[in-house]
């Protein structure tokens, strides 16, 4: 039997590489395409923050490496600071894009940081640059929202009535602890003479009580910013009801029914607030599990490239409330009007359907929750099931301005038009919270609080662009050419 001959293997002989970075590269590789994409964008707002300063010190990092190192760490879904600086060393695309620079993780921290007020308008940029590069066609656009998990564990959440409890048991440990130290203060004033102070605590107590007077002032802060919440919220509640009674008042319109609004000032007890993060919240996620986190929204147009044409983060459980917002601002950052929009049963509401026929949008949105997979069953068959009592639950009782609302909208989603329309939903919205959850591996926010875990939230779903755009760029013909003259 012959001998079984290998190639040359010598990891001491020296590699003879090309000199030029850009040559180790494919030409059509992310990097060069993410840099592409970038220069066609106005970082004037990010800029501009550096024309604010005194000239001294080092010169800093241009601003342009920097934002086109961020964008290519997030969208190959690396976050970590400190992993995108080692990138630049040990990965040839992050050492190609920086030009052989090497930016500390402090360095790349503090520019995601201070520059996340500017992530909206540059994710609004890149979503017009794909309308101009004909990748977003808006004849039917899909709203869904996803729970992803804070930074902050839901064991450091405690509710309103909790904080009450804690806060006099506290109080009564700390003033057993400070008279145990007095009475150990008069003891050595006994055995030692009057050359003690008598400010001095014994050690083993003197922590205690430190430690509890800090978690006392934490508990109490807390419990403050949930009282302050709900005299707010009652204060804006009585506003609205006196502004409507003014409005009828003006149009000569008959005087709002009922009696004034008397809402409660105090929080309810399971009202709850996180040590952590105090602005994001305990919520049910797609496993009926019970985790804190925030709710992550976007809206897809339905084209193949599963372009994110809006986002939006809070700290509503509720998919409801976040249907008009984000209908403004896909019309705001594109410019038109999607032909279509279809959202699952949980955005459903007479207000949300109102709005969109209102913009002049075909609503395609169920009132009543279906499993997951199953499309609305052809009208026929609908009235047969019903018939045997087998059709969906219906509420007891409600409006017959809701009833006709929704009654309209099931008679819509079971036909075959109405079907075909609904059952792109689920091949849109769904698949891209995949993309960034699976592949891209956002499991849980890096940053805190609600404005910051915001701009976190709109550099994902950009960098979901930027990611789309590329691969049209390489698969299309042409696309190249069309993006350089933009």
């Amino acid at each position: 039997m012959a001998k079984r001959v290998f190639r040359p293997y010598q990891p001491d002989r020296p590699l003879a590489l090309p000199t030029d970075l850009r040559e180790w590269l494919p030409a059509d590789h992310t990097v060069y395409l993410v840099s592409d994409i970038v220069d066609q964008l106005d970082l004037s707002p990010i800029a501009a923050v550096y024309d604010q300063g005194d000239g001294g010190g080092n010169p800093p990092y241009h601003p342009v490496l920097l934002t086109k190192l961020l964008f290519y760490a997030y969208s190959q879904g690396v976050v970590s600071s400190r992993v995108i600086a080692a990138k630049t060393y040990e990965d040839v695309a992050f050492r190609v894009l920086t030009a052989d620079q090497h930016p500390d993780f402090r360095t790349i921290s503090d520019f995601r940081e201070r520059h996340l007020a500017a992530l909206l308008p540059l994710f609004q940029q890149v979503v017009r640059l794909a309308g101009r590069l004909g990748l977003v066609k808006l004849e039917h656009v899909a709203q869904d929202g996803t729970k992803v998990l804070a930074n902050a564990s839901k064991h450091r959440a405690m509710s309103y009535a909790r904080m009450k409890r804690t806060e006099e048991r506290l109080g009564k440990e700390i003033a057993a602890l400070v008279e145990a130290a007095r009475a150990a203060d008069a003891a050595e004033d006994a055995r030692y003479g009057p050359g003690q102070t008598g400010d001095e605590v014994p050690v083993d107590l003197s922590g205690e009580i430190t430690r509890r007077e800090r978690r006392l002032a934490t508990i109490r802060a807390a419990k403050d910013a949930l009282e302050r919440e709900a005299r707010d919220g009652a204060a804006a509640i009585r506003a609205a009801d006196e502004a409507e009674r003014v409005r009828r008042a003006a149009a000569g319109e008959p005087p709002k029914p009922g009696r004034r609004p008397t809402p409660a000032e105090v929080p309810p007890d399971d009202a709850q607030r996180n040590f952590t993060d105090p602005d994001s919240r305990i919520m049910k996620n797609a496993d009926k599990a019970f985790v804190q986190a925030y709710n992550a929204q976007a809206a897809v147009d339905a084209s193949p490239h599963q372009i994110i044409v809006g986002c939006a983060l809070t700290n509503q459980s509720a998919d409801a409330p976040h249907l008009a917002p984000m209908v403004t601002q896909v019309q705001e950052t594109t410019g038109l009007k999607p032909a279509e929009w279809s959202s699952d049963a949980g955005y459903f509401s007479a207000r949300n359907v109102g709005v969109l026929d209102q913009a002049g949008i075909a609503a395609l949105i169920p009132p009543d929750r279906q499993p997951h997979g199953r499309q609305p069953p052809p009208a026929g068959v609908a009235r047969i099931l019903e018939a045997a009592g087998l059709g969906s639950p219906r509420p007891a009782a409600e409006g017959a301005a809701e009833s006709a609302i929704k009654a309209a909208m099931r008679a819509k989603l079971q036909t075959e038009p109405g079907r075909a329309a609904y059952a792109k939903r689920k091949e849109t919205a769904e698949p891209v919270f995949g993309q960034i959850k699976e592949r891209r591996g956002l499991r849980r926010f890096q940053l805190r609080g609600l404005a910051k875990v915001t701009g976190e939230w709109t550099l994902w779903c950009l960098t979901h662009n930027l990611g789309k755009i590329c691969q049209a760029l390489r698969t299309e013909t042409g696309l190249r050419q069309r993006l350089a003259l933009t």
